[in-house]
């Protein structure tokens, strides 16, 4: 009995187990913006969004990733991470290099212009956002020191020799090389920051934005929705976290 007794003691002051709980941050392409079905209007955020689809194998699911974020205004979604939080996913650092400005510049203006505009996009990639993705990451790190962290990146926007009307073979050809570079700083700092990279680059490979069968919508209303993954391109997304 008293063998028992002091088995049942330990039981009773050993910690409740932590029940799972998911916390998906980021931007637009994590919370969906361009996949349809929202259920957030301010934020785009996605019903069909790769954190929605996961979230549904969760207890605890918080999906707090807005549209226009950036490394920098990431403060009011860490503040959905707590100590019990095992899972976090987050999408981030496009809108630090002025992806919208990018695209506005390239489908606007002729080639020379654009590949200028891709030029600072890129030094940016290399000058600055590692930092700012070193100190996203520590930040989560704190807030749920047992968390699993799951960093996804983005895809190029094109696929190579499509025919694409909507910008020059020249504008493709830089954007999707910029969108390389973004992908390899991304994975050193998840690296970096001992968190899971998975690139999507590969998975998008034959569904860019004129591909026969596109993951990526073009210039489309709202203008909010283009260039960014459609309601299939979150289904390859849920599949490569998943993978």
């Amino acid at each position: 009995m008293g063998l028992l007794a002091g088995v049942l003691a330990v039981a009773l002051l050993a910690p409740a187990p932590i029940a799972p709980e998911y916390v998906a941050l980021g931007d637009s392409y994590a919370s969906g913006a361009g996949a349809g079905s929202y259920v957030d209007g301010s934020c785009r955020r996605s019903s069909n969004a790769y954190p929605a689809l996961r979230g549904t194998e969760f207890p605890s699911f918080k999906f707090v990733a807005c549209s226009g974020a950036t490394t920098k205004s990431l403060r009011s979604q860490f503040r959905a991470l707590t100590a019990n939080t095992t899972f976090v996913t987050i999408t981030i650092g496009g809108n630090d290099l002025g992806f919208v400005d990018v695209l506005t510049t390239c489908t606007l203006s002729g080639d020379r212009a654009c590949a200028k505009r891709v030029a600072t996009a890129v030094d940016f990639i290399h000058g600055q956002l590692p930092a700012r993705l070193d100190t996203a990451y520590a930040t989560i790190k704190e807030a749920a020191p047992h968390a699993k962290l799951v960093v996804l990146g983005y895809p190029r926007l094109f696929t190579p020799n499509d025919g694409c009307w909507t910008l020059s073979k020249s504008k493709r050809q830089v954007l999707n090389e910029a969108a390389d570079q973004l992908s390899g700083v991304i994975a050193q700092a998840a690296e970096r920051a001992g968190a899971r990279y998975v690139d999507v680059r590969e998975a998008f490979a034959d569904h860019g934005v004129c591909a026969a069968e596109p993951w990526m919508n073009a210039l489309v209303n709202p203008t909010a929705d283009s260039y960014h993954p459609n309601k299939a391109g979150q289904a390859a997304y849920f599949r490569a976290l998943t993978s």
